[in-house]
């Protein structure tokens, strides 16, 4: 067996799996069905073409232009599909080519120095090495470093640049002016080089997840205030319920007196201003004053923006976990209602849905949304804050559904956008 062959198919695998690291690491402005059709075939003819330039030319050959042959243009490409760009694009990309060109290299020096150069430990170890860096990838940073994404604006440009001058120095060190086995007196120099970068990167996600966390503990206590303040007015409002309620009684009485004496003009005056009162009082939407004080908020907000909305709240007088559930309630109205205020009037329509279904408390919102506007299932969307469209307060309403023992889902779907959280129905009773 040609042994030389190990190693070219050790390369196609690298290159193979490089391209998934960073469809996993990426968020495409397109749907994932469109953006995998795509990169199949503008990736599958790029990677066709850099084989037959290792076929014809070497694997030392190709190794000194694979930055002009395959690294620019699969930037080019992945940067019209990104739906990030500059620099957290430009890190995402880095980022998964080094990490891919770092194992390269360690599995090329430990085959020469321990493996005599036949290429069989350099293939098995690529072999293991990458879709081992794929599931930690997925299991570990994968969902850190979408939610970092989404909520860190600040601080990737000099991340960004750390990682395209490793990327530069790796390709330096490990191929020119020959590749680096043939060059015994600058391993030193490449092998601090390959370890200086394998902490420097930990410093890089550490310093990102330290902004991730700063933001949480923020925004965190910022709903927390507005709540606190939305939920003594609106409970205001059910102190006036009550109070009404107390008065019918009089009211009763008034109305028994004005009819017991004939006096029917005198009653019809006064069940006018009896109904002119009582058109004043917010709606009853569930008997929690809590969860209704935040939809009789959100009703009245969504009236004014003339939103055509439909409300199916079908909850009992049960005692629920009014914190966690107002937490979802209004962080998902409030996503929904600065959405529709983006969009023409005849346009804006909403709906909520908050029943039992067997073993689940479902909380269904959704309303109608910017057409360009894509989100897969499972995937949180970042914030614009241009348009302030959805994204912002996804992740307080996930979390509290996880306190509940739940999830929380979201996607677009023929032109709406739809939030789903789904709560354990014995973890809601309190």
């Amino acid at each position: 067996m040609n042994l030389s062959l190990l190693k070219d198919l050790s390369v196609f695998w690298g290159m193979f799996h490089v391209l998934l690291l960073f469809i996993m690491l990426f968020r495409s402005r397109y749907t994932k069905k469109k953006t995998l059709i795509l990169a199949g075939f503008s990736m599958g003819t790029l990677m066709l073409l850099n084989i037959a330039g290792l076929v014809f030319w070497g694997f030392d050959t190709m190794g000194k232009i694979f930055i002009f042959t395959c690294t620019i243009p699969s930037f080019l490409f992945f940067y019209l599909l990104s739906a990030d760009k500059k620099f957290r694009f430009l890190l995402t990309f880095c980022l998964a080519d080094t990490s891919c060109l770092w194992i390269m290299g360690v599995t090329n020096l430990l085959d020469y120095y321990l493996g005599g150069g036949q290429y069989i430990l350099l293939f098995i170890s690529r072999l293991i090495a990458f879709p081992l860096l794929e599931y930690c990838s997925y299991r570990f940073l994968r969902k850190p470093y979408l939610e970092l994404q989404n909520t860190v604006k600040n601080g990737w440009g000099i991340f960004a640049g750390m990682t395209m001058l490793y990327y530069i120095l790796l390709t330096v060190m490990l191929f020119y002016p020959v590749n680096i086995v043939y060059r015994p007196e600058d391993l030193l120099p490449c092998i601090l080089v390959l370890l200086l970068m394998f902490f420097n990167y930990g410093t890089i996600f550490s310093a990102l997840y330290r902004q991730l966390l700063l933001y949480r503990e923020q925004q965190n206590e910022r709903i927390l205030q507005e709540q606190k303040y939305s939920l003594e007015t609106q409970l205001e409002n059910q102190q006036r319920i009550r109070k009404i309620k107390h008065d019918m009684k009089g009211y009763t009485i008034t109305l028994s007196g004005l009819l017991s004496t004939g006096k029917t003009t005198e009653a019809l005056e006064y069940l006018e201003h009896v109904k002119t009162e009582m058109d004043t009082l917010p709606r009853q939407f569930c008997a929690n004053p809590y969860i209704n004080a935040v939809f009789v908020q959100y009703y009245q907000k969504l009236q004014e923006l003339d939103t055509e909305c439909r409300m199916e709240i079908r909850i009992g007088e049960e005692v629920l976990p009014y914190m966690e559930l107002c937490q979802i309630l209004s962080n998902g109205l409030e996503n929904a209602y600065n959405a529709l205020k983006e969009l023409d009037v005849k346009d804006r329509e909403a709906s909520v849905q908050m029943k039992y279904n067997r073993d689940y408390l479902i909380i269904r919102i959704k309303n109608r949304c910017r057409g360009a506007l894509h989100v897969e299932k499972g995937v949180i969307p970042p914030t614009d804050k241009k348009g302030k469209d959805h994204g912002f307060g996804l992740i307080t309403i996930q979390e509290a559904a996880k306190r509940l023992d739940g999830d929380m889902f979201c996607y677009t779907e023929k032109g709406n956008f739809i939030l789903d959280v789904m709560i354990r129905a014995e973890s809601t009773i309190l």
